[in-house]
């Protein structure tokens, strides 16, 4: 039985993705300041606030990260392009 190859990665939009994750923090933390919560239960709007920041920081870091992964990635093909050292 012979193997298929193995399928490119998806490519996605992830600074999207992390948007769409904080406005559903933002989302459900709008919906606990409105819906009266147990006592013990109040940390849950930590959660929600801490999910949004961390959306924010991804939709700032992404980008950053992506384009140092495509200088790397050209880094390397420049490198296999070159050959190997001389001795």
């Amino acid at each position: 039985m012979t193997r298929q190859p193995e399928p490119p990665p998806m490519e996605t939009n992830d600074v999207l993705v992390s948007a769409v994750g904080a406005v559903a923090f933002a989302v459900a933390f709008v919906v606990l300041l409105i819906v009266p919560l147990a006592p013990d239960h109040h940390w849950w709007r930590w959660v929600c606030l801490v999910g949004f920041l961390m959306g924010l920081f991804g939709c700032w870091y992404i980008p950053h990260l992506q384009r140092r992964r495509a200088a790397a990635a050209e880094r390397h093909a420049a490198k296999r392009a070159a050959g190997p050292p001389p001795e």
